[in-house]
């Protein structure tokens, strides 16, 4: 369908070193500014008087982009009304942290303690009601207010997808109680729908940072394949990663024969014996670097029937993910990709039930343009997970599970200007998938991971990689 179709191979190279980054500073206050300012356009666009963001330490991501303060063990809620500094509302022990946010620090940020936002027997005696916070921030009569959740519903999903809000109850209650249950609607798709929402498209400053994590999570999963052995644990192997510290977005999965039906599974302390199916991921804020093939030398390790998975399986996903790098191109309807892999592999030989390919941010999985029958148009700034999962009973799966962003000629200038770096390194791992792995990688298409496209099928010997010709 992209018209660019290949023939795949297997080649013998030593696996580039792009290099290291360093942890970008901290997103500026003037940024996080121009963030709720265009929140409040789209507030002005729906007609809202308020948005009310819900954040607790799974749904943190929205609140984190408008203010760069994700709470602690509590819950938090942000109120942002069309004029005037927004108030972070905090629990006992995110008060401490909320030195984090640029925002307060410059005094543009106000915050107030609400103690039921604590975790259980916490001191509760001084704080105020949350019906006499949102009443002081002028929700009542009249008022027309946003939530922001982490879901937004069409109506096939719910009979009244507007004011099905995914704030916890007594929250949500409270609101409608003081502004009516008309005027309390769900706003989250101002923040996370993948055609227009503000988090859909990425400034320089995510798009380091995302490269930072992208950085971190390949080159520990490069220490995971090149030291994996036969006999080891799996927890021994997960150690390999080399964590440092940085948020995670996801748990670490890691999947062998014990696990093999538990695909969301972590170590188990199981052994990993030759000949067994391995599949692996790594996710910080902004990445999820994942890999899955056989922990094998050749396809004589393997069980018989899966001795042809080079040709009957990973090769032709391999061929078929080229083609869909192809059609990363700024104006693309997401639609077109899925159409691509649907054709290309089908799911009655491949299982692919997932979307192929996703929009990522501070969460793993933000949403996705890529659906079959989307019309949504790829756009500059989207930040791209290469998630497209092939599953067999037979032959397991493989991946090559990365992360990219799409750049126009504007945001590539600005991106080599204030990281010039992070650019250059961008555009190494461009050279190595054109040039040696054969990928006709358009020009918007900046890689974030440190073995980009690279799929060996036998991790016993990770310098066989796939290309194509």
């Amino acid at each position: 369908m992209s018209g660019s179709a290949k023939a795949f191979q297997l080649i013998d190279v030593e696996w580039p070193d792009f290099g290291s980054a360093e942890r970008p500073p901290a997103v500026a206050a003037s940024e996080l500014e121009e963030r709720l300012a265009a929140l409040r356009a789209g507030m002005a666009r729906e007609g809202l008087t308020h948005a009310v963001v819900y954040a607790d330490r799974e749904h943190f991501a929205n609140m984190s982009y408008l203010t760069n303060f994700d709470p602690r063990f509590e819950e938090a809620v942000l109120i942002v009304k069309s004029t005037g500094s927004p108030l972070l509302v905090v629990g006992n022990e995110c008060e401490g942290y909320l030195g984090v946010s640029p925002l307060y620090t410059t005094g543009k940020l106000r915050a107030e303690r609400f103690q039921p936002f604590s975790l259980l027997n916490q001191p509760r005696d001084a704080s105020r009601k949350i019906r006499d916070i949102f009443a002081s921030e002028a929700i009542g009569a009249g008022a027309k207010v946003g939530c922001v959740g982490w879901k937004y519903f069409a109506d096939s999903e719910h009979p009244d997808g507007a004011h099905a809000i995914d704030l916890p109850s007594y929250l949500a209650d409270t609101l409608r109680d003081l502004a009516g249950r008309d005027t309390v609607v769900n706003a989250t798709a101002l923040m996370m729908h993948p055609g227009h929402g503000l988090r859909a498209q990425c400034s320089a400053s995510e798009i380091a940072y995302f490269e930072y994590t992208n950085i971190l999570a390949s080159d520990g999963m490069k220490r995971m394949l090149f030291e994996l052995r036969p006999g080891m644990t799996d927890t021994e192997l997960g150690s390999r990663v080399g964590y440092n510290g940085e948020p995670l977005s996801c748990h670490m999965t890691l999947v062998t024969e014990a696990n093999r039906n538990l695909g969301l599974s972590g170590p188990v302390g199981a052994r990993i014996n030759l000949g067994s199916p391995l599949a692996t991921n790594i996710a910080y804020w902004g990445s999820n670097i994942c890999r899955a093939g056989w922990v094998a030398r050749s396809a004589d390790d393997l069980v018989p029937a899966a001795r042809d998975y080079v040709e009957a399986f990973a090769g032709p996903y391999f061929a078929a993910m080229a083609e869909w790098f192809g059609l990363l191109r700024i104006g693309t309807p997401g639609g077109k990709l899925a159409a691509l892999i649907a054709e290309k592999l089908p799911f009655d030989r491949f299982g692919i039930f997932l979307n192929p390919g996703h929009l990522i941010h501070l969460d793993e999985w933000l949403s996705s343009p890529i659906y079959p029958g989307s019309d949504i148009p790829l756009r500059s700034g989207m930040a791209i997970q290469v998630d497209i999962i092939p599953s067999s009973p037979v032959y397991f799966s493989t991946r090559m599970e990365d992360g990219v962003v799409l750049a126009d000629a504007a945001l590539r200038r600005s991106l080599q200007t204030l990281y010039p770096a992070c650019f250059a390194r961008c555009q190494k791992r461009r050279e190595f998938m054109i040039d040696v792995l054969g990928i006709d990688l358009p020009q918007e298409v900046l890689p974030l991971s440190n073995m980009p496209a690279i799929v060996a099928p036998f991790f016993l010997r990770p310098n066989q990689i796939f290309a194509v010709r």
